[in-house]
Formats: structure tokens, sequence, C-alpha cells
């Protein structure tokens, strides 16, 4: 169906971008192989790094041509696969197509090439006294993959997701066509919304090329709160009831001593509290220390009425540091301690998240494997991860494939769903025709063949 890259195709790449931005063979680096897990791997046959919608345009409108798939790549920190060039072909790099173009500060929005990183994103707009809501774990993400799995992160609960604050996209089709889809307006009601297809499509549709971010004012007073319970059970079934006392915290996270304890491992640094079994970790923001201070001090007092042993304030440029820092390191800290691991990115009813937790601790027992796990108990995205250590290879992808089968349908039983933020890719895919059904999978595949006749970009992927 593919065709294989060529020495011709080759310099016509090169005539596009120029010799040193196109890698083939041993000059590229097995690192391009996989993503961030590395659970998936397959060498791209050459690399192109391009700087431009126009060489991005060029370069699809060749391969579309020649029937050469086509994978879009930024950092590479993905979860699931979508970065990986599993049918070979081009990998097209987009980090160097690293330019924030405008801040727009009459419309609160900012227009940036999507090789950004988050952090240097997120840091140039607080700079302006500006707030770019989404928050991820790995900061070192591009924007662009941040848009392409509509990621949410820990201040989902009060800010929403990614796709809440896309407000126009450039993509190139994979025939080579640019398109712009959306505008710094603010409400739209104009026909189907394209823009919102490319979000979360994993680059199955179109490479995106620009991204118009909506933006907010900085708020101007933020604390955290740490709070410690005898178990996880009484700590996410506080969840609700925070929810229910309508203060609305920025981040409600939920985290296992054990965890914490691999992230204090990992960085060398110590957490303020590790005596008990569970935690909860929010925070709170606003446009005045009172307003702040008001909503924490109610959130306080109603976990110590529920059953809390403290509640810790997290005030201090110090305190925050360790807090956030092993918060932000959790996942590298369980990847440090296993030989290898693999996750499940669930997302299920808030009201259930006790009982997925407590599954998976079943779980562990019954198959005599260890699975940590952390995640945002506010909206109900739970990251589990299950680790191999020291089980040889034919057991490991047994008790792997038997522990997500187990987990998925317990989150289909509970109401939920098969990814909460990190996406599909290849990894998941099955899963996700086991909840959905054929025919919404049918319905998918019709999407995909009306923006890629011939499945050449990111093939293998989301819904094939």
């Amino acid at each position: 169906m593919y065709n294989k890259v060529t020495e011709a195709d080759l310099s016509v790449l090169r005539t596009i971008v120029g010799d040193d931005r196109v890698l083939y063979g041993d000059a590229i680096s097995p690192d391009y192989s996989h993503d961030e897990l590395g659970g998936i791997s397959r060498m791209p046959e050459v690399l192109v790094r391009v700087l431009s919608t126009e060489e991005v345009s060029s370069v699809m409108k060749y391969a579309y041509a020649h029937d050469i798939p086509v994978t879009v790549r930024g950092s590479g920190t993905g979860l699931v696969g979508s970065a990986v060039p599993v049918e070979g072909g081009i990998l097209m790099e987009t980090t160097q197509m690293n330019k924030i173009l405008e801040l727009d500060e009459d419309n609160l929005t900012l227009t940036v090439q999507p090789g950004v990183l988050l952090m240097e994103l997120a840091a140039y707009v607080e700079e302006r006294d500006f707030f770019y809501p989404p928050d991820p774990g790995e900061k070192s993400a591009t924007i662009g993959g941040n848009i392409s799995t509509n990621a949410g992160g820990m201040r989902a609960v009060k800010y929403g997701v990614t796709r809440d604050y896309v407000r126009a996209l450039t993509v190139v089709l994979p025939d080579g066509e640019i398109m712009q889809l959306g505008s710094k307006v603010v409400k739209n009601s104009s026909g189907y919304s394209l823009k919102d297809l490319i979000i979360g499509s994993e680059g199955t549709l179109a490479v995106i090329t620009e991204a118009v971010l909506k933006l907010l004012p900085l708020p101007k007073a933020s604390i955290s709160l740490l709070v410690p319970f005898p178990d996880m059970k009484s700590a996410i079934e506080a969840v609700p009831k925070i929810i229910r006392s309508k203060v609305i915290p920025t981040a409600i996270e939920y985290m296992s001593r054990d965890t914490i304890l691999f992230s204090e491992s990992y960085l060398g640094k110590k957490f303020p509290d590790t005596k008990n079994d569970a935690y909860i970790l929010l925070t709170f923001d606003g446009n005045t220390d009172a307003q702040v201070q008001g909503d924490m001090q109610v959130v306080a007092d109603l976990c110590l009425e529920i059953g809390a042993l403290d509640a810790y304030i997290v005030d201090t440029d110090e305190r925050k540091k360790s807090v956030w820092s092993a918060r932000g390191a959790f996942l590298e800290a369980i990847k440090a301690s296993t030989t290898e691991m693999d996750e499940c990115d669930v997302v299920v009813p808030r009201s259930k998240v006790d009982e997925f937790i407590k599954y998976t601790h079943k779980i562990a027992e019954d198959e005599g494997v260890r699975i940590p796990s952390f995640g945002h108990a506010g909206d109900g995205n739970l990251h589990v991860y299950i680790c191999r250590d020291a089980l040889d290879a034919e057991t490991w992808e047994q008790k792997l494939a038997h522990c997500f089968d187990l987990m998925y349908a317990k989150a289909e039983e509970l109401g939920g769903l098969v990814s909460g933020e990190h996406g599909i890719g290849y990894a998941k895919k099955g899963y996700m025709r086991k909840a959905y059904g054929e025919d919404q999978i049918a319905l998918m595949q019709g999407i995909k063949a009306a923006f890629d006749k011939k499945n050449i970009l990111n093939p293998g992927k989301v819904c094939y």
C-alpha cells in the first residue's frame, strides 16, 4: 500500500528543506523510534525537520503524490505510541517550529507555532500578567502535542482542557493544502467545528502548524493545601464532598505514600509529610488573598470534619517547590523504580475513583504485580502503572495484557472511558474499539477518510 523512501525521494526532500534537515538511515537517533514510555518501537526511513507551514505543505504534497506515510512528532513525550512511525516512511519533526508569533492583549490570545514548549509558553504569558490554564504534567511537551491529544492536566477541574483554549488553527491537510480553522472570535456557531475535530485527533487528520490560544488574566493569589488521610478510601471519598462545598479548587490531586516515596528517592528531596497512606493535594487561586484564604479554609475545615489527619498549608516558595516538584516527578519516579512499565490512563466518574483504585489493588494482589497510581481526583482521570520488575518477558506480556483487560473493562462498567488525556495512539486502540463498538469506530474512520483518502498521515493509529 505504501511506497518505500528512495534516493530520488531523499533528493526531493533535501530540495524542500535543505540537506542538513533531512536525516536518513544510521544518521537517525534510535530515540526517534519510540515515545517516552517506549512500548512500541519502529524506526522511520527518513527524518525531516521542518521550519514553516510552507515546508510542511511541500513535504505533504510530495508524500501524498508518492504514497509515502508521514508521522508528525514533537518532543516525543507521549505514552501511547502516537508519534511512532509504525509504517516507516517520513517522520516529520516540528520542534524547530518554536516561535511565539503574537500576543494580542486586546483579544487575550497568543499565536504560536506547534514546537513551542508548554513551560516556555506558560512562562512567557505569566511574565506579562496573563495565564494559560492547561497544565499537563509533562511541561517539556510541545503545544502541538498538547493540542493533538487534547491534554488536560491538574487544573482541568476548574479551567477545563486544551480544547477549551484553542481559538484557531492553521493546519496542513494530508494532500498539502493549507487551511485556517476557527478565528479569534469568542463565539462561533458557523457550521461544523472542523477545528475541534483536529484537537485530540493525534496527528491523523492534519498537521498543526500554528495555533491561536485563549488566555486569561493571571490570578493574583495562589495557595496549596496538602491533606493526609488514613487510607485511600477516605481520601477519595472526600473529593465529591469538596466539590459539593461550592468551592472550586484549581486542582485536586490524589497520591499514595508509596508514590511519594518513589518521588523522594528519584529527586533526592524530602516531601513535607510521608507518615500517612494517602494524600490529597489541592490548589486554590483567585484575585485576592482573602478570597483564596477563605476558599482554602472552607476545604481544610471540611476535610478535617470528615476524617483528614491534618491540613498543611503550602504557602512558602520552599514548600511549594518541594510539593509540586515531587508531584511533577511521579511518572519518572515510578519509571525509575522498575525495569519496564505501561500505563492505564482511564477516566471514571469522580464518585467511582475509590472503587476503581481499590480494584487495581485487588488485581495487583491477585496477579502478583506492582501497580502504583496517582491522578487527578477532581476530574476522575487516573494514571495507573503496571510494573514489570523481575518478571520474565513472556510472563510480563501475559500479565500486562490481562491487567489491562481487567482495568479497562472495570472502567467501562463504572461509566468511564479508555483515556482521560494521553490519547489512544497505537497502544490503546484495541481497547477503544471494545469500549465504543463498531458503529462509532466506523464513524471515526469515515472522518479520517474525508480528511485523508490515502490514509498516509499517521497511519495505524486511533481508529485503525
